[in-house]
């Protein structure tokens, strides 16, 4: 966990919810009110987002005592009492629903991701998390996606030279896009792989041509042009395929024989966990 950006969330978070103060709780509650909740599951799933949850009560309130009983990764099913938290009840109910939103999200994506891992165990291919993540939560979700079992694919802009169909559109060329970005590596000195997409079997020649990349991502192609893809790449390049995967058909993609495939759909349109954080 990286500690700095998760305090910096938490911070901003609490401070989005909270305001000027938690008025309900402060006109219906003594302020010296000692209680205890729990963390109950509604659904079967994949649990993400305990350690997050232990540090957002630990930043609420010091003091809140935390027994848990399930860890992140753990297969969960409805009635599971993942942790139990005890404390001045003015800070639970400030922790309740920050704890509640990144729980439930997190665990809907790693109960999606290890459905997808499931399915891909016959197969080489490992699955990998995109950039089409939700503004704020990105670390949040790539980090579910692992706890899911799952690949994170790079982080942001800044930690891969990915050149996409744009990129060589704009640079006026496949051969261009690639000599730019040794370049760019040579005068600055970072050390970064590169990957390009192809959108076709003619594009895929021109890259294997010039060769100087790391990574080559297969976009859009049919089972068939996969399967030659691949044929054609034969080892010397890592291989990703990306673009229209969905659960249903993951499957006949890694029965191509790519290293990777890239599914946006594990972070941009994932149904969350239920679960509840109730007293007792």
């Amino acid at each position: 966990m990286d500690k700095q950006l998760i305090d910096l969330f938490i911070k901003n978070a609490i401070a989005e919810d909270l305001g000027d103060g938690d008025h309900t709780s402060l006109s219906t509650i003594p302020s010296h009110a000692e209680g205890n909740a729990r963390l109950i599951i509604k659904e079967p799933g994949i649990l993400a987002g305990i350690e997050l949850a232990l540090e957002i009560f630990n930043q609420v309130d010091s003091n809140l005592k935390t027994e848990v009983f399930l860890t992140d990764g753990s297969t969960v099913k409805y009635g599971d009492i993942a942790f139990t938290v005890s404390g001045n009840v003015h800070s639970i109910l400030l922790a309740e629903r920050l704890v509640l939103n990144c729980m439930q999200r997190m665990s809907g994506i790693a109960t999606k991701t290890n459905r997808i891992v499931e399915l891909l165990k016959p197969y080489k291919a490992k699955i990998l998390d995109t950039r089409k993540t939700t503004p704020g939560l990105r670390y949040l979700e790539k980090w579910a996606v692992r706890i899911g079992g799952g690949v994170n694919h790079r982080i942001g802009l800044y930690d891969m030279i990915l050149i996409k169909d744009n990129h060589v559109d704009y640079a006026g060329g496949i051969a261009n896009a690639i000599t730019a970005a040794n370049l760019y590596l040579k005068e600055t000195g970072k050390q970064l792989e590169i990957e390009i997409e192809v959108r076709d079997l003619t594009e895929l020649e021109q890259v294997l041509s010039k060769g100087f990349v790391n990574r080559i991502m297969l976009d859009n192609f049919s089972f068939d042009d996969l399967r030659a893809a691949v044929s054609m790449i034969d080892q010397r390049y890592i291989t990703e395929a990306s673009g229209g995967i969905l659960e249903e058909n993951i499957a006949e993609y890694a029965a191509c024989g790519v290293d990777y495939i890239s599914m946006g759909a594990l972070t941009h349109s994932v149904k969350s966990l239920d679960m509840s954080l109730k007293a007792y």
